[in-house]
């Protein structure tokens, strides 16, 4: 599934060749997405000249002058640019033409994406108005996660994947984050300290940040908009990683099911 640093590389790599351009043509292949793609989203599209893209957790946002397109990647999309002209291949459900010649398209083959268009305020969409914090700016921090953990009885890892207590940390990044800061995965929330808390904030922050550097992860779905793929899985300490000798202690790594998700980590580093 694309985590931040795969959407944000995405929203960077199209940026230049996106804002600034008209959608000249809306072309709908498949419209049973995870929200179904209404009958009027082409006329709705069709025209506006896309001025700004921005980021809300994993959601990317082209902005007009009278309305937002939200765009979610579900669990397999990619967003590429090509000529308009370019073949369609069997998963490629959408493209938003513009007046530069080039095709912003949607492959999704799992279909849990989504498109939709708003006219109000995007931060207000019931998509989008629920989620916590960017992990990336000031407004998070140890102390969020202390304060919204007290009580919590569910294990650490699903905690700060929750996007209602901070946005986009997938799967791949909570188990990095969590390695590093040498929390053990299966650790009650409620009885993480403040102190590991903050060393958890900055380890997120940390992991999230070099991700973003370095491309995003090379996952066999995502492809970067630019048509690069990202190297971070290189640097990977315990995702994907099973039997391997910790990169710090040399103990074999672990890898468990925690809420239906592969959850690795070291049991003599993370306590």
């Amino acid at each position: 599934m694309p985590e931040l640093p795969e959407v944000e590389t995405t929203a960077r790599g199209i940026a230049s060749h996106v804002v600034g351009q008209r959608v000249t043509r809306v072309v709908v292949r498949e419209r049973r997405l995870r929200r179904p793609i209404p009958r009027n989203f082409a006329a709705n599209v069709t025209g506006r000249e896309i001025r700004e893209i921005r980021r809300r957790g994993k959601y990317l946002l082209l902005i007009t002058a009278d309305g937002t397109l939200i765009i979610h990647l579900g669990m397999s999309g990619s967003l590429r640019l090509v000529p308009a002209a370019t073949a369609a291949q069997k998963h490629d459900h959408v493209d938003l033409q513009l007046g530069n010649g080039l095709a912003l398209r949607l492959r999704d083959p799992r279909r849990f994406g989504l498109m939709v268009w708003t006219r109000d305020d995007p931060l207000s969409h019931p998509l989008l108005r629920g989620l916590g914090p960017e992990p990336l700016t000031a407004a998070f921090n140890g102390h969020v996660l202390f304060q919204r953990s007290r009580g919590r009885r569910l294990a650490v890892k699903p905690f700060i994947m929750d996007a209602k207590v901070v946005v986009g940390v997938g799967n791949i990044y909570a188990n990095e984050a969590l390695f590093a800061a040498g929390v053990h995965p299966l650790r009650p929330a409620g009885q993480v300290s403040a102190s590991e808390y903050r060393a958890l904030a900055a380890a997120i922050k940390k992991v999230l940040r070099q991700a973003i550097a370095q491309g995003g992860t090379t996952l066999r779905d995502f492809v970067a908009g630019d048509g690069r793929p990202g190297y971070f899985q290189q640097r990977l300490s315990v995702y994907g990683r099973e039997g391997e000798s910790c990169p710090r202690c040399g103990e074999e790594i672990v890898c468990i099911r925690l809420g239906q998700r592969a959850t690795y980590f070291c049991g003599h580093c993370q306590r």
